[in-house]
Parts: structure tokens; C-alpha cells; sequence
């Protein structure tokens, strides 16, 4: 059964992607519609700060949930994804 917390986060998660798929939408347009390059990049880096933000609703939550318990079980295995999630955020460049 899923908790209060569980409920709350799925949608915040959601109302969050539902203002992402938005702005893609707007992105979208904006291209469609020849707007003005650093319009479009202004635009385009509002998405990904928004997505960055969902990024990090997700592993907060992660981290206080699964990654707590997996520590006291699968250690290994917890420092594996956590190293695995940090490399490939920090490949994330422009």
C-alpha cells in the first residue's frame, strides 16, 4: 500500500512533467514558428532546469526511501546505482 508521502510525490512528479510537457510544447511552436535563436535556447534551458528539478524531487526521494534500506541490506549495490546515477549526471553537459 502506498504511503501519504508516495501519493504526494507521484503527484508532484506528475503536475511537474505536466508544465514540462508545456514548455516542450511552447519550445515546439517557438521552432516551428522561426522565433529568435536565444529565444528558443532561452526557452530550451527553462526545460531542462525544469527537468533537473524533477531529477532531483525523484532522487531525494530515493535516497530516503530505497537507498536508506539498501544500505542496511545490499550496500554494494546502493553505492553502485548512487556512483552510476552521479557519473551520468555529471556527463550532462551542453
Amino acid at each position: 500500500m502506498k504511503s501519504n508521502n508516495q501519493t504526494s510525490l507521484k503527484q508532484q512528479t506528475a503536475r511537474r512533467l505536466r508544465i514540462i510537457q508545456g514548455q516542450i510544447n511552447g519550445l515546439l511552436k517557438m521552432v516551428e514558428n522561426d522565433e529568435y535563436c536565444i529565444d528558443v535556447l532561452n526557452q530550451s534551458l527553462a526545460v531542462q532546469s525544469s527537468l533537473k528539478s524533477v531529477d532531483a524531487l525523484i532522487l531525494e526521494h530515493h535516497l530516503q526511501t530505497h537507498v536508506a534500506k539498501q544500505f542496511l541490506t545490499q550496500p554494494e549495490k546502493a553505492i553502485k546505482e548512487l556512483l552510476k546515477i552521479f557519473k551520468h549526471s555529471a556527463n550532462r553537459r551542453l
